[in-house]
């Protein structure tokens, strides 16, 4: 049988993709079609006519096929990466938004025909215009609105409701610009906390949730109308605390004195609104008060906690303030100045950019074929013009438009401003080397040179060679001393000592043990106590500790469902509360413009928990470890891995530039100025090239899943386990140096869990990860030579690390928690003993005189004895 015949027609498996993904057609052996192998017989094999009659058949088959493959590849890389020759993205990351947009994603554009509703209640209460009344007026005002606000009559209370919130969005009906309004809200804010508005609309909100839960609605469908009351109360309250949040940047000592006392007010031990609202979150997700409005309380969480806690710059000052407690050396980098400095490395090579590059390279060649024979010196005098160069680079710009006119890829807008970035002629990270990995390499070294170990010894270079004691030299130099090994030392410490420093709860203090390879260095870490802070981040944590894992798993169930690529399901919770209207739009317009509400409402939730998750990891484990662990480890119980995964396996370059909103109808733009007919207006979105929430929300759940995986080998299995690398790789089309950073972090964690062969089709990843991700000096990422990673250690240290955190938690904030028999303590005193008060029972004491006859009286005692056992005792 003849090999051309054999071949003329390929079955499906003997179609096969390389690693690139560029399609071929496996030619079967002789062997198997039943024909003896060439090299099983005498006669020789012509080989020359095989290959002429198997490329002969195979011609036009592949003309026929590949204009019909390069095109599907065109077509799902324009479908998946919308827009592959995008600049880099000039986005800032910044703990939130700009004010203005911040206020605007509180309302939702179904809510746009309410905010007039707040005018018509302000002219009903107060006579003349607001900014003709002085200071005296203007309190006596708030005054009768807030008394208002106590009375039976519902009408009155949401006229006075409504009312407030007019004055806090400020004034709008009487500013000319935006700038004017949010002067005036400002000045209204202070004034209306200073007349204890803020408490009074909190004693609101908890009266609203006591009515929802004995309300308990179980409509088939929950709209705007159901929620009215606590819509108003979460709207005021928001505009307090974020203004308050952006009155931190004032020069005034007035303002900045008003700020700090609502900041403490925040944070005071007694009923802790950020406790209330989460428990408004679980209680929303149990579907007891499905007519909660979820956007309003998770932004409001949010911004309470950032404004308690602090955001960027508090946990930089606060880390270096932690670290100095224990005469550990400072911190001198900034992640996000130092990334926002970075250039964006091109997204991975797809199989479409391989075939069009085979198809360039092909032109070309035959351009080069078909182009006449130039004369010598014709050819130097062409050579010698100084058009040479841009008639070559003119050669090149017809084959490059052919192909993007071929892919009809949409073009941006308008041209990107350039992002300022400065090129590093180093590596931009400065390695670090861990008290543990100096330890490693010295066994190592010991072992091979002396013949035996030192365990949990980096200080001992006896019979090593010379060069052994220049490298130890070169780790030292980068070592770098966790703040999180300081701590579980102290909490070890004061776990083995459990009198001497563990009797007093709130001045229970622990001791940070210097570790031998650095008592004699500079940077040496001296015996240090310290004491249980009293800190926002500790009131919140030992607060919010009780119920925690519920906390953690409502949050995960609004991400889910507020993720892009989650199905719609009949248990699934409702969380478009606050954004349906009674009566669903008839006219294709306002259907239009409803969708675009909900996907902006699903993208604002999502920036929320996203926020809220990556503060609160933060801020624990810089107040202590454990206190991050617990955190994390119910995170990762709840399924948080997989839940990012999940939310980004979608196209992520298309949700990064996605439009969901529009700038004529949001607040305060739909009040103040010119207003425009907007009954045909369906996008109003400005041209720039990403979503700021939506870049925003992709690199904090990138974070988020850095903390729960760095250094964790069983998590890490979990990266690998799911398939995370091409959700990973796709991920990197965004191009934004910070977000690629995260994603690299992410990739380099499982290299060496992925395989030779991948690491080997990806050398342009691994050249990223080098060039963009901090070193460490003796880490083998690249090579896969891992021998900490043994599968059957990681439910034990799972179960380590939970042991450790139970403990921790239980000496420190359980009332009930006792030492150990043995450690407790005991009064020798004499005096004391017989001075307590012994309650006998009614049984004892009704045969007192039984009792009497039976053990003293019929008793014969041996003083001589006893006198004896008391000299001795006495000696």
């Amino acid at each position: 049988m003849d090999i051309a015949a054999s071949s003329s027609r390929p079955n499906q498996s003997d179609i096969m993709t390389n690693d690139a993904g560029i399609l071929h057609i496996a030619t079967p052996l002789p062997g198997n079609t039943g024909d003896p192998a060439p090299w099983a017989t005498d006669r020789p094999m012509n080989t020359s006519t095989a290959t002429t009659s198997t490329s002969t058949t195979l011609q036009p088959l592949l003309k026929r096929g590949l204009p019909k493959l390069r095109e599907l590849l065109r077509r799902q890389r324009r479908d998946s990466d919308g827009g592959a020759d995008v600049p880099d993205l000039d986005f800032v990351y910044a703990d939130t938004d700009s004010y203005q947009q911040e206020m605007a994603e509180l309302y939702s554009y179904t809510e746009g025909p309410e905010t007039v509703l707040g005018l018509e209640a302000f002219q009903d209460t107060v006579d003349g215009r607001w900014e003709e009344l002085n200071d005296t007026e203007r309190r006596n005002c708030l005054m009768k609105l807030l008394n208002q606000l106590e009375v039976v009559n519902r009408d009155v209370r949401l006229r006075s409701m409504r009312t407030a919130l007019y004055l806090l969005q400020g004034c709008w009906s009487e500013c000319a610009d935006a700038t004017q309004q949010c002067r005036t809200t400002a000045a209204n804010v202070i004034m209306f906390y200073q007349c204890g508005g803020f408490q009074s609309f909190i004693e609101l909100l908890f009266m609203e949730i006591a009515n929802g839960q004995s309300a308990n609605l179980r409509k088939p469908s929950i709209s705007l109308a159901d929620n009215v009351d606590l819509r108003l109360i979460l709207n005021v309250l928001y505009s307090v605390v974020e203004t308050m949040r952006r009155l931190q940047t004032e020069s005034d000592p007035k303002v900045l004195e008003v700020v700090e006392q609502f900041r403490s007010e925040l944070s005071s031990p007694d009923e802790l609104l950020a406790v209330t609202l989460f428990h408004m979150v679980t209680q929303f997700c149990s579907n007891n008060c499905p007519h909660f409005p979820i956007k309003k309380v998770l932004l409001l969480l949010w911004k309470v906690v950032l404004l308690s806690l602090g955001g960027v710059d508090e946990l930089l000052r606060l880390k270096n303030k932690y670290r100095g407690d224990y005469d550990l050396p400072p911190v001198t980098e900034n992640p996000i100045e130092i990334m926002s400095r970075m250039r964006a490395v091109p997204p991975p090579t797809t199989a479409a950019d391989l075939l069009d590059q085979q198809v360039v390279k092909r032109n070309n060649l035959n351009a080069a074929r078909k182009k006449p024979a130039i004369p010598s010196g014709e050819e130097e005098q062409l050579d010698s013009s100084p058009e040479a160069g841009s008639s070559e680079d003119s050669s090149e710009e017809p084959a490059g438009g052919a192909e993007d006119s071929d892919y009809d890829s949409p073009r941006p807008a308008v041209t990107p401003v350039p992002v300022e970035t400065k090129e590093y002629k180093t590596l931009p990270w400065k390695p670090k080397v861990f008290l543990k990995d100096i330890e490693a390499f010295l066994d190592g070294c010991r072992l091979k040179f002396v013949g035996f170990t030192l365990p949990n010894d980096a200080n001992t270079i006896a019979g090593l060679p010379k060069p052994i004691h220049e490298s130890v030299a070169i780790l030292r130099q980068h070592l770098y001393l966790l703040l999180s090994d300081a701590q579980i030392a102290a909490e070890e410490v004061v776990l083995a000592n459990p009198v001497s420093r563990g009797g007093d709860r709130e001045s229970r203090s622990g001791v940070w043990e210097t570790p031998t390879a650095v008592r004699d260095t500079p940077t040496a870490v001296r015996d240090t106590p310290t004491a249980v802070r009293d800190t926002p981040t500790e009131v919140l944590y030992s607060n919010l500790l009780p119920n925690l894992p519920q906390y953690m798993i409502a949050l995960l169930k609004v991400l889910l469902a507020a993720a892009p690529t989650s199905k719609a399901k009949t248990d699934n919770i409702n969380i478009l509360a606050d954004v349906l209207p009674d009566e669903m739009p008839t006219s294709v317009v306002h259907s239009m413009r409803l969708a675009t509400d909900v996907n902006r409402h699903k993208e604002i939730v999502v920036k929320a928990v996203s926020g809220l998750l990556l503060l609160l990891l933060k801020h624990f484990k810089i107040n202590h470890v454990y206190q991050f662990e617990f955190m994390s480890q119910h995170l990762v119980f709840a399924n948080c891995i997989p839940l990012i995964l999940k939310f980004f396996n979608q196209n992520i370059v298309t949700f990064v530039a996605a439009k969901n909103s529009i700038t004529a109808i949001d607040f305060p733009n739909n009040v103040i100025g010119e207003q425009q007919d907007l009954d045909d207006t369906v996008d109003g979105s400005d041209n720039s090239l990403y979503c700021w929430r939506n870049l925003f929300s992709c690199i904090n759940l990138l974070r988020i899943l850095n903390k729960l995986v760095k250094w964790k080998h069983s998590r890490t299995m979990m990266l690998v386990v799911f398939k995370s690398a091409p959700i990973l790789k796709r991920a990197l089309r965004v191009k934004h140096a910070m977000m690629q950073v995260y994603t690299l972090k992410l990739l380099k964690v499982q290299t060496k869990y992925l395989g030779r062969q991948w690491r080997k089709s990806n050398m342009k990843i691994m050249s990223a990860i080098y060039s963009k991700v901090r070193h460490r000096l003796t880490d083998d990422w690249a090579f896969g030579n891992d021998v900490d990673a043994r599968p059957w250690d990681f439910q034990a240290d799972e179960c380590a690390l939970r042991s450790c955190v139970d403990r921790f938690n239980s000496r420190r904030y359980d009332p009930a928690y006792v030492l150990e028999s043995d450690y407790r303590p005991v009064d020798n005193s004499l005096t004391n003993v017989l001075n307590q008060s012994v309650v006998l029972p009614e049984e004892f004491k009704s045969h007192y005189t039984v009792w009497l006859d039976r053990e003293v009286f019929n008793q014969n005692i041996d003083w001589e004895l006893l006198l004896e056992v008391g000299k001795y005792h006495g000696s």
